[in-house]
């Protein structure tokens, strides 16, 4: 196992990539070339990125590790990892895949959101057209990157990157129930888990989620419930162990500095909420994953 840092590393686009956009090709023969280099050695060690991260598989298999999850990511098929995810890449076997990344700035604010809301995604297998489509629009993306000489190069460059963007966007939606056909149940249980995703760590209480949707917490839970069977402390309770689980086996840190980091002053309280969560304590966590 890797050696374990501070904190959980993080790849700036800009360090790998030089750039707010980067799109390309990759081979199995370029994934072993290139893994001399430091830069690029840092995908197969557990990170996150400051960046969305796209795999559009044409050939072969590519294996990847998302928060404690292998994925084996087989051809017409497509992956986005959110800049929020611990992932590595495990293996790229006889492969082809077009990888593209973009950061938040360069992103439309309307896929910013839309991307929000489909994380954590599965692999998806495209249908015939859709990987036609998107694999043509994918070329003609990275044709426009090579002409730098191009007096709206950037402009360029962005558009045809969101264009792609949008496109597996568009079936990764396809897969999910219309908004307009989501129940007054499911829209209150999608606002709680974007709230959720970035407040765990200050709000720890239903109420909290329940106050800054304008609505009492009795039916805050009611809807969480109804639509996906757990309570609303539950999901509270299941995000802040998988940061845990994170930081226990992706960092060194102590399992009292995780609490604080987690937002917890009270170190017991967390321990035994660790311990009722997973069925065992954090150190039998970390002493278990890092075995494997």
């Amino acid at each position: 196992m890797p050696k374990k840092s501070n904190s959980i590393p993080v790849n700036s686009i800009a360090n790998m990539f030089g750039t707010g956009i980067f799109i390309g090709k990759m081979s199995s023969k370029d994934f072993y070339l290139y893994e001399q280099f430091e830069e690029f050695n840092s995908i197969k060690q557990s990170h996150r990125d400051d960046f969305h991260l796209f795999f559009l598989q044409e050939k072969g298999t590519t294996t990847i590790e998302i928060d404690f999850k292998k994925y084996i990511v087989k051809p017409s098929s497509v992956i986005f990892i959110h800049q929020n995810q611990v992932h590595r890449t495990l293996e790229f076997r006889n492969a082809i895949a077009s990888i593209w990344a973009i950061s938040n700035e360069n992103l439309n604010p309307e896929y910013l959101k839309l991307l929000g809301d489909i994380a954590p995604a599965n692999p998806l297998t495209l249908k015939k057209e859709a990987f036609s489509v998107i694999s043509e629009a994918v070329s003609l993306c990275i044709k426009l990157s090579e002409r730098k000489n191009e007096k709206l190069y950037h402009s360029l460059l962005t558009g045809s990157c969101n264009t792609v963007i949008g496109l597996v966007i568009s079936q990764y939606l396809a897969q999910s129930k219309p908004l307009d056909k989501l129940s007054r149940f499911e829209i209150v249980s999608k606002a709680f888990k974007e709230l959720l995703e970035w407040n765990f760590v200050s709000a720890k209480r239903p109420g909290e989620y329940a106050q800054q949707l304008n609505i009492s917490t009795a039916y805050l839970n009611e809807c969480v419930k109804n639509t996906t069977g757990f309570s609303v402390s539950h999901h509270i309770q299941q995000r802040i162990i998988l940061e845990a689980k994170r930081l226990l086996y992706h960092s060194n840190k102590s399992v009292k500095e995780i609490a604080t980091d987690l937002g917890y002053d009270d170190y017991p309280y967390f321990s035994r909420l660790f311990t009722k969560v997973t069925g065992m304590t954090a150190l039998a966590f970390r002493n278990k994953t890092s075995a494997h």
